[in-house]
């Protein structure tokens, strides 16, 4: 039997109109399966492993920022891609988390049919869930190809999601030391 995503690949090629034993398009569909699979791949992700019980005692009471994290999604609706960059903070409390972790965490959610508003909040509760920070702060920048090349076709918008836990919520200046602190962060390279 042949690989369901395939045989979508192939009916959509042929749905398109297109010749898909043309030689550029013969082994397509099994490459849009492959694509697929891999930029899908964060439905298979267990959080145990992607922290890999990196946390660790630490007397650090100070911000962690992780910035500047490139990440690649798909919009649910379009199943388009967006993609940007990811800001992530944390105030310990008593415990710390091996810095490649955040990445690894921004990519596992990423890599699934999204909306960046989700996306942002899965991130947020996941590290709020397992580190058990003081705090957790996340800003999400990303261009979305469903709003730059198609429909209102908008090439210069990007969008801005937050989600704050903790003190990040509750302190006005916890809030504003990160967002500071993370402005302007691709300009200043």
């Amino acid at each position: 039997m042949k690989d369901p995503l395939e045989t979508a690949a192939l009916q959509i090629l042929n749905a398109l109109g297109e010749n898909p034993r043309r030689e550029g398009l013969k082994k397509t569909p099994q490459r849009v399966a492959r694509a697929l699979r891999e930029i899908t791949s964060g439905y298979n992700a267990d959080m145990k492993k992607v922290f890999n019980g990196a946390f660790f005692k630490a007397e650090y009471h100070e911000m962690v920022i992780v910035k500047d994290i490139a990440f690649y999604s798909l919009c649910e609706h379009h199943m388009l891609p967006f993609f940007g960059k990811a800001h992530v903070a944390y105030i310990p409390n008593k415990r710390i988390v091996g810095l490649s972790k955040i990445p690894r965490l921004v990519e596992a959610f990423a890599r699934r049919l999204q909306v960046q508003e989700r996306l942002t909040v899965e991130i947020a509760d996941t590290l709020f869930k397992e580190l058990k920070p003081r705090g957790v702060g996340i800003v999400m920048e990303a261009e979305h190809l469903c709003v730059s090349m198609r429909g209102v076709k908008n090439e210069t918008s990007f969008a801005t999601t937050s989600s704050m836990l903790g003190v990040f919520r509750t302190d006005n200046k916890v809030r504003e030391e990160f967002l500071n602190l993370i402005k302007n962060t691709s300009s200043n390279r």
